[in-house]
């Protein structure tokens, strides 16, 4: 189910289910189904009881009405998270005892229109290594576990977890962490690879990055830093006290330490303190073809790829002096042999580093721009701000939170059916 599309009862679509909130019983009942988490256009995660839901198909999930609670979704103490928490947890099959992993589980819809977890998938332990046997599928009263305790307390693994957030944007997966309890959030945290965990940490909230930060070891934490956007390390480090942040660019590799200490001599509501170090340059004798080799890459941010820059050596910033820029529909139009030096725009205004947040908001606004140039007295070329990071600034700081700022309202059109939205 993650990542359906849920529709109004008039085909709207109000959101994508990102998990489903479950409540564990003390017997060996199924747990019953109390709603869905469902992810809404904003970012922010709502929670939608299972009784509007009036099917589950292959494609969608249907609801009965088009007006749901905005506010957004906090577990309770006797509440667990189907994805979020019961995948991985080690169950125990009954009668052979025999340890097991439980990887996924199943909705049943009862007469009483209630929906419990009827059954569960899972992966028998076998061998003397543990390793895994051939996928069954039982009865919740099959296995013994998992118990709320376990849940909470012991070490759980982390492969189906990550399986879901494989098809999950980095801001998905960030929202995802952000609700997930401690313990679990330090699991996923801990397992994934430091680019992926990079895309993420610069998509939560600063306080959760300090908590991870807090959680994983030193050495974890500088490949971390070394694998983010430099901007989003110096952003991070700003927030540590002053011995910590020293310790971690210490442990940093020089060459990627250094862009970052000299974006941290930047306030951050300046250009300078808004400016990634790493845009795409190019020198004059460049082609048009080697132009979008460069801004095809698929791991550049849309913004950077909107416009390369055309400095003369080094092509590292600080650059040799600022010859322009180039819009990537110009180069979009020019024949891939031409050389980029004949497409440049010396006409573009550049920003100062210490223009403040107002002035480099006009200045998009003016030029209609997504990124641009950041020079300093000498002309050469320190960085790009993006559009991004100045909304970034502009937004309240906790939006990342909340998701965008908005009110308890409907998504669509409420019905007349006396329900508050």
């Amino acid at each position: 189910m993650s990542g359906l599309v849920v529709f109004g009862p008039d085909g709207q679509s109000i959101g994508k289910v990102r998990d489903v909130v479950a409540g564990l019983r003390k017997d060996r009942q199924p747990p019953r189904v109390l709603g869905l988490v469902v992810e809404v256009a904003t970012h922010r995660r709502i929670f939608v009881p299972m009784l509007r839901v009036t099917g589950i198909e292959s494609n969608a999930v249907l609801l009965s009405t088009g007006s749901v609670n905005m506010r957004r979704f906090h577990q309770r103490p006797n509440e667990v998270l189907v994805l979020g928490q019961l995948l991985d947890a080690r169950v125990t099959l009954l009668p052979s005892q025999k340890p097991a992993v439980l990887i996924d589980a199943a909705l049943e819809q009862q007469r009483n229109r209630e929906w419990q977890l009827g059954k569960v998938a899972v992966h028998a332990r076998t061998g003397p290594l543990g390793r895994r046997g051939p996928v069954q599928v039982l009865a919740w009263d099959q296995v013994a576990g998992p118990a709320a305790a376990q849940l909470t307390e012991q070490p759980q693994e982390v492969n189906e977890l990550l399986s879901v957030f494989d098809e999950m944007r980095a801001v998905d997966v960030a929202s995802a962490l952000h609700d997930l309890p401690e313990k679990r959030r330090y699991e996923v945290a801990e397992a994934l690879d430091d680019e992926r965990l990079a895309d993420v940490v610069e998509e939560l909230p600063e306080e959760d990055q300090k908590d991870l930060v807090a959680h994983l070891g030193e050495d974890r934490v500088a490949d971390l830093l070394e694998a983010m956007n430099p901007d989003d390390a110096a952003d991070l480090l700003a927030e540590l006290a002053e011995p910590h942040k020293e310790r971690l660019l210490t442990l940093m590799a020089p060459e990627e330490s250094e862009p970052v200490k000299r974006l941290m001599k930047y306030s951050a509501d300046t250009a300078g303190g808004l400016m990634t170090s790493d845009p795409v340059i190019l020198a004059p004798d460049a082609t048009v073809a080697e132009a979008l080799a460069r801004v095809r890459n698929v791991e550049l941010p849309v913004a950077l790829a909107s416009m390369v820059f055309v400095c003369r050596p080094p092509s590292e910033t600080p650059t040799g002096p600022y010859l322009g820029c180039v819009h990537i529909q110009r180069l979009l139009r020019e024949p891939p042999a031409n050389l980029v030096a004949g497409a440049v725009d010396t006409d573009l205004a550049s920003l100062a580093t210490g223009a403040k947040l107002a002035e480099v908001t006009r200045y998009f606004a003016a030029y209609n721009l997504v990124c641009g140039p950041v020079l300093d007295d000498q002309e050469h070329l320190l960085g790009a701000v993006t559009v991004d990071d100045v909304l970034d600034h502009l937004l309240p700081e906790n939006w990342r939170e909340g998701g965008l700022p908005d009110t308890d309202t409907p998504v669509v059109e409420p019905e007349t059916d006396g329900e508050d939205a």
